[in-house]
């Protein structure tokens, strides 16, 4: 299953490198790998722009920086969908008294 998934994020990250290469940015780029790579998700999606950010062979910059800016908007996106719920209840956790702090977190 390790190979799988080696080749997967190989095909996910050619897809990207080819797809910034032709001039798509962001959503256009975005929508393109999907069209290709069906099974990407935002994570394999950065995983497949580190792999073509740490590249030595690839080395345009213009293609680098649209990559470089998709992986972090996506990664963003994981961050505020998954930490939502946790910065609420932390923002709200700041706000208590030391008495409502206490009964959120009992000994």
């Amino acid at each position: 299953m390790g190979r799988r998934n080696e080749l997967a994020k190989r095909k996910i990250y050619e897809v990207l490198v080819d797809g910034a290469s032709t001039g798509l940015g962001d959503a256009a780029l975005y929508a393109y790998v999907q069209e290709r790579c069906p099974q990407v998700n935002n994570k394999k999606l950065v995983r497949a722009a580190l792999l073509a950010l740490t590249d030595p062979h690839l080395a345009d910059r213009n293609i680098l920086q649209t990559i470089y800016a998709l992986a972090i908007k996506k990664r963003l996106e994981d961050l505020h969908a998954s930490g939502s719920e946790t910065s609420e209840r932390s923002q709200h956790e700041k706000k208590a008294s030391p008495s409502e702090k206490q009964a959120l977190h009992p000994a």
